[in-house]
């Protein structure tokens, strides 16, 4: 019988401890006092010494700790004391939470906030301690989220505005009005961007209109600075601003709105918060009424609509009218 060979003996692995645990141990040689260079270090912590003399210029450049190399004692000291060794404490529950909403920020996807959150969470991620058994190069095949429909947005631009809303500087921007193909020149004074529900919008004050006016970044052709500064009102709010809203038009109205959806809809209505307002009541037969207080019925007619058949509306009168009128049109 022809005997198998035995099995090759495993391969030295070198790197076996992350960087920071490994610089963890780099930083209390170097506190002791003790000069250790790169080839002592290398030696005691199984690796290399070009990894060793990488973990030390990271640990000068970029962790900015006071240490040099004295050439009589052949070794490495601090110029100053060292209190501690700046570390990145996070537990396995608070990196799993981190990974969630770093997958759930699929809007920032284009957009000059990208590389910044793709780069901090690599950072952190390969700064844990070897306790943390989560990995990002497997996160895609855990979880994911996704749009049906991705705003298309000019990046140019929308870096303007990102950085105009976090500098508080006045933008002069060439403005599409909605509906047409017709522009307009703004002055505005960029006050927040805000993503709702997948799409981007802009909450700024319109020197044009003397009031605080919504935006959308699509429609917006051109963005300049102006070379002022403003300062945002400590009142401004968007919570508050959008507290009656059904989504990002808010309105001067107070309106009691009543909707009865059928069993078909009714666990999807069910199954979400869809307004803070909201009031639901079982139906017979399996369906669901809803309520809401809202300030404007532009947005909650096409929501509306959006159910087909599945949704009747019951009050207020002008969002009956208008949703009966609008099927109509649909129809014909």
């Amino acid at each position: 019988m022809k005997r198998k060979p035995a099995p090759a003996p495993a391969a030295v692995m070198l790197h076996t401890r992350p960087p920071l645990a490994r610089m963890m141990q780099i930083h209390e040689a170097i506190a002791s006092g003790r000069y250790p260079n790169a080839s002592t270090l290398a030696r005691d912590l199984e690796v290399v010494s070009k990894t060793i003399q990488r973990d030390i210029d990271f640990m000068r450049d970029r962790m900015l700790l006071p240490i040099e190399y004295d050439g009589r004692r052949f070794g490495y000291h601090y110029t100053e004391e060292v209190s501690g060794f700046p570390t990145l404490q996070i537990t396995e529950g608070e990196l799993f939470a981190l990974l969630v909403a770093e997958k759930a920020l699929q809007q920032y996807r284009g957009t000059n906030f990208e590389k910044p959150l793709v780069s901090a969470f690599k950072k952190m991620a390969s700064s844990l301690p070897d306790t943390i058994s989560l990995h990002l190069a497997d996160w895609d095949q855990t979880i994911s989220f996704r749009h049906s429909a991705e705003p298309l947005l000019d990046l140019e631009i929308f870096d303007t505005l990102a950085k105009a809303t976090a500098a508080r500087r006045q933008l002069e921007v060439t403005y599409r009005k909605p509906g047409t193909r017709q522009t307009e020149t703004r002055t505005l004074d960029p006050y927040h961007l805000a993503n709702v529900n997948g799409e981007w919008f802009l909450f700024a004050y319109d020197h044009l209109r003397r009031d605080i006016r919504t935006f959308v970044p699509q429609r917006i052709q051109s963005a300049r600075a102006t070379g002022a500064t403003f300062d945002r009102p400590k009142k401004f709010s968007v919570e508050k601003m959008l507290r009656d809203s059904f989504g990002v038009h808010s309105g001067e109205g107070d309106f009691q709105v009543t909707l009865e959806f059928d069993v078909v809809a009714a666990d999807y209505i069910r199954e979400k918060r869809w307004h803070p307002s909201q009031q639901l009541r079982d139906l017979p037969g399996g369906g669901v009424e809803l309520r809401l207080r809202l300030s404007s019925l532009s947005e909650i007619q096409r929501w509306v609509l959006g159910w087909g058949g599945g949704a009747v509306v019951k009050e207020p009168p002008e969002l009956v009218a208008s949703v009966r009128e609008a099927a109509k049109k649909m129809s014909q």
